[in-house]
């Protein structure tokens, strides 16, 4: 089993015992998802801003305008970190302190690159829009030269990481539980619906396979 090395940078203190860092299970929550919150300097002032990604193996593949303030920041500075949170349900308990929620969250940190090679840097954008949805890009109108050389894409190489995952029911006091008022999980789920066409689409042109089959359907 491959797990991050713990350092001062990584080590979840405050609840250590839903710590992981396992690679394994830090990617699969890093592939559950689609937006992660990204971290950078400007000017100072510390921002955190929600972007599309895209991972293959320990790198993350973030893209945007070549005059993306964010993208340029991330670069000047050559490191990052990035979060990716899935809300899984509410704990409600008898008390307010003890009130939480379920969740999978995974932090990444590590080195910031341009991705210069033409064959890297397509790589990357496919990454990014078949994480959006599997099989995607290759039934895509091809890149244009002027909206390939428009795009930076930024390389974040793995360097290390940590999660917190909680699934567990109330914690409550003990002498609580005798109390009269209700306790419990709300689960959450993100829910996939049907597909709906493009106002403009050609009434013959019927929805893809690649995305029924992402809706379940």
């Amino acid at each position: 089993m491959k797990q991050y090395t713990k350092t001062s940078l990584n080590k979840v203190s405050r609840g250590a015992n839903r710590a992981v860092y396992d690679k394994d299970q830090i990617n699969s929550i890093l592939d559950a998802g689609f937006i992660g919150f990204v971290t950078y300097n400007f000017e100072g002032t510390p921002i955190s801003i929600p972007m599309a990604y895209g991972r293959i193996d320990d790198t993350i593949y973030l893209h945007g305008s070549k005059k993306n303030r964010m993208l340029l920041a991330l670069l000047a500075q050559e490191t990052a970190s990035v979060t990716v949170m899935h809300l899984d349900g509410l704990v409600l308990a008898r008390s307010g302190f003890h009130h939480s929620v379920n969740y999978r969250s995974a932090t990444v940190f590590g080195t910031v690159t341009a991705v210069e090679a033409s064959k890297t840097k397509e790589t990357a954008l496919k990454c990014i829009v078949d994480h959006m949805i599997p099989n995607r890009w290759d039934l895509l109108r091809p890149m244009s030269t002027k909206e390939f050389n428009a795009t930076l894409v930024v390389a974040l190489k793995i360097t290390t990481a940590s999660a917190k995952v909680r699934a567990e029911d109330v914690i409550d006091e003990k002498k609580d539980m005798a109390l009269p008022i209700w306790a419990g999980i709300v689960p959450i789920t993100q829910v996939v619906a049907p597909p709906v066409s493009d106002s403009h689409l050609d009434s013959k042109i019927q929805v893809p396979e690649h995305v029924l089959k992402y809706c379940g359907l």
